[in-house]
């Protein structure tokens, strides 16, 4: 089987998606704080169906966020904190980018300030 490489903005992308929706942000703290779990487990403490549960478990892995090995019948999901990570940079560098533009804005404005006339 052939892996698709995902560029930054793609694999961005995806964990953004995987984010969006709270039920999936709760698979996601249910499984860091467990260390691990199946889509049985899972579903005992969230509001929507196991089957439910198995389509949310699909998108975090799709988005590289969750691993699953199998354990008999069922799939154990684990945690995969580097997708996480490399986009907590990406918002990072984001950031720093505003935080540049809006520097360079306010010293624009207060230049405009200093050379006019007072008035």
């Amino acid at each position: 089987m052939v892996t698709a490489v995902l560029s930054d903005a793609e694999a961005v992308e995806r964990v953004l998606v995987g984010l969006s929706d709270p039920i999936r942000r709760r698979i996601l703290d249910a499984l860091a704080s467990r260390g691990a779990g199946t889509a049985t487990t899972l579903a005992a403490d969230l509001p929507v169906t196991r089957q439910a549960v198995v389509k949310h478990l699909a998108i975090l892995d799709r988005a590289g966020l969750v691993v699953g090995h199998r354990a008999g019948r069922e799939v154990r999901y684990l945690v995969n904190p580097g997708r996480l990570d490399a986009t907590a940079r990406w918002m990072a560098g984001l950031a720093a980018d505003w935080d540049r533009r809006l520097h360079a804005i306010k010293r624009i404005a207060e230049s405009v300030e200093e050379a006019s006339p007072p008035g």
